[in-house]
């Protein structure tokens, strides 16, 4: 297959499961790399043994390893994959045929389209899960990622074309991952409404649940997807209540915040 001048990055830590998969997909580009941030699984090798070229970062946060990433590449047109995402056959054969085209021109960035598989089946309804457009692939000149410690986003002026076939996420294996997935994303959100010095709002946390189980249940169509749609929705709400509680706890207890870091370090969540 012919290559292209792209580079593939994909951020890791303990990925051994998914970053072959991640790899292979994307058969057309000419430099894959991976930015692992101290992984103790057989993650760097398994991407060496794909092609990748591997360094070794401490983490930084999403956002700063993002762009850390960027500075690294050999190319100046980047496509970011996380390491449980990997590209559809459809959308190999979409972007062989429109990378020449994208690459010649002068757009910041290309939105694609995220399928999400929860509980080892796509999602039909949820629409976040379906279809969700994402900008992951730009040009490292005319783009930036945010540096938000999680939650990132990639930060572009102009318009941005928008791909048809989508990419997969394979969402959380199981439902104790996605709970130790809300506290590591709760504490990184925590952290930089600490240093942005956000009021605490305690009195809106009573309606938070609700408002935001109705947002995914409701008018995200999550109800449309049975009992898999009520457990993302119940799960989304818990976060936004969650992060609440633990940023109030940040404030009012500046010792919670060392002793929060220690016990998640143990348990490899600080990361």
């Amino acid at each position: 297959m012919p290559t292209f001048p792209l580079t593939l990055v994909v951020i890791t830590h303990n990925e051994a499961d998914h970053i072959a998969r991640c790899l292979d997909s994307v058969p057309f580009a000419a430099e894959k790399l991976v930015i692992d941030s101290g992984s103790d699984d057989a993650t760097v090798a398994i991407a060496r043994a794909h092609g990748a070229r591997v360094i070794h970062q401490d983490w930084l946060g999403f956002g700063p390893q993002r762009n850390f990433a960027t500075m690294q590449c050999g190319h100046d047109w980047i496509l970011a994959l996380d390491a449980d995402e990997h590209l559809t056959p459809e959308l190999v054969v979409e972007l062989q045929q429109r990378l020449p085209g994208l690459m010649a021109g002068e757009a910041p960035a290309v939105w694609l389209r995220r399928s999400t598989i929860y509980m080892g089946r796509p999602m039909r309804w949820y629409r976040p899960a379906v279809g969700e457009r994402l900008a992951r692939l730009y040009h490292r000149d005319r783009a930036r990622w945010s540096d938000a410690r999680v939650h990132e986003s990639l930060r572009f002026d102009g318009a941005a074309p928008t791909l048809r076939a989508p990419f997969n996420h394979l969402n959380n294996p199981t439902l104790a991952h996605k709970q130790l997935k809300v506290l590591r994303y709760a504490e990184l959100k925590c952290r930089d409404w600490l240093d942005q010095g956000r009021p605490v709002r305690m009195w809106q946390t009573p309606l938070v649940f609700v408002l935001a189980f109705l947002k995914d249940y409701v008018f995200r169509l999550a109800m449309f997807d049975g009992w898999r749609g009520f457990m993302i929705a119940h799960t989304a709400a818990s976060y936004a209540i969650y992060k609440r509680m633990r940023y109030y706890e940040m404030v009012n207890h500046r010792r919670s915040v060392a002793d929060a870091t220690e016990v998640l370090h143990q348990h490899r969540l600080d990361r």
